[in-house]
């Protein structure tokens, strides 16, 4: 028999106004309809993405790394009350032919993307439909819940998406050392083995040196090229590249450095990468690929990557605030010297 938990009629929740200010306002907690489940939110991650809602508004309240507790459902659900765990970012149909296939970062009739067309996770309560809410192990605290999402399941599935042109990956180049980045990292250690060389450039020195603290080679871009650093280890160039600074100059960079049958996977929404086809493609036989979010049926696979390897992906959460410090989180946060950034509730 499901637990019953006192929820509140109203909610004290965060206005993204425009030029970096946030105000404070009130709304009513939502009531789940139809196969949809009431969350009280736990934790949400700050992100680069949400740059464009906190610098020029938002008409819903951003949050889409959120993690959270069930505490009401609609007619048809079967998640119990109580259940700790995360929320997928796009509603996903479950019934299209990108679904079908697993391809649900690809649906082609999404319904909501939580945090930017809904309300997300910097609300106390949320309404997310059952599908994307994916159930965790009571004994991940809910704030470090919030990596199986951006951080190891973007991470991660770039990774993948390198590996279906490379299978034989042995080296790793990474273009930026924000959290994504990070988390690139991360992945790229529990998936293709820590021995495995991995290199970081970035010019911030702080997430450079939480980079090399998990295992990574930094390249302080300001001081060194990347070709002089790889070469330094003994190798001639990467096997992949990740991008996931969004820069034309990052992704240059890194497809000059990658070997011959290397890929380049964009993570990192940006700008433009220019390309020689002859030189840089067709010669070498070099790839490039667009890798977006992650597959939902994928956060079972990192699920049991976090309860084994949590002390290690945890060192990526560097900064823990409250709902009445966003503004302080995002200030810092967006001048770089900051891993992930949660705001606990």
């Amino acid at each position: 028999m499901n637990q019953v938990i006192q929820v509140p009629q109203t909610m004290n929740i965060p206005l993204f106004v425009g030029q970096g200010k946030i105000e404070y306002g009130e709304k009513p907690v939502p009531a789940p309809g139809k196969g949809q489940l009431l969350l009280q939110v736990k934790a949400n991650a700050l992100c680069g993405s949400d740059r464009s809602q906190y610098y020029e508004g938002s008409t819903t309240v951003p949050g889409h790394e959120a993690a959270g507790i069930v505490v009401g459902a609609g007619d048809g659900v079967t998640t119990a009350i109580g259940t700790p765990g995360v929320v997928f970012l796009m509603d996903f149909c479950g019934e299209c032919r990108s679904c079908k296939l697993g391809f649900t970062n690809q649906c082609l009739n999404k319904r909501a993307d939580y945090g930017f067309t809904h309300d997300g996770g910097y609300t106390p309560y949320i309404v997310v439909n059952e599908n994307v809410f994916f159930p965790i192990d009571p004994s991940i605290p809910l704030a470090d819940s919030t990596m199986l999402l951006d951080i190891m399941g973007t991470g991660g599935h770039a990774i993948k998406r390198a590996k279906l042109v490379h299978p034989d990956i042995r080296s790793v180049l990474i273009a930026g050392a924000g959290p994504i980045g990070l988390g690139v990292l991360a992945m790229a250690k529990l998936l293709l083995g820590e021995e495995t060389p991995v290199f970081i450039m970035d010019y911030v020195d702080y997430r450079l040196e939480l980079a090399e603290k998990m295992g990574a080679i930094p390249v302080q871009l300001a001081i060194q090229s990347v070709q002089e650093v790889i070469k330094a280890a003994g190798l001639e160039g990467a096997d992949i590249a990740i991008d996931t600074s969004g820069k034309t100059s990052g992704r240059r960079t890194s497809l000059e450095a990658l070997n011959q049958r290397g890929v380049l996977v964009c993570v990192g929404h940006g700008q433009e990468l220019n390309v020689g086809v002859s030189n840089d493609l067709i010669a070498p036989e070099r790839a490039v690929l667009g890798s977006e979010y992650f597959q939902f049926n994928e956060l079972a696979e990192n699920h049991a990557l976090i309860l084994k390897h949590l002390p290690y992906l945890r060192q990526i959460i560097t900064h823990r605030y409250g709902l009445d410090q966003i503004q302080e989180a995002y200030e810092l946060f967006f001048q770089g010297n900051t891993g992930k950034v949660l705001i606990e509730q």
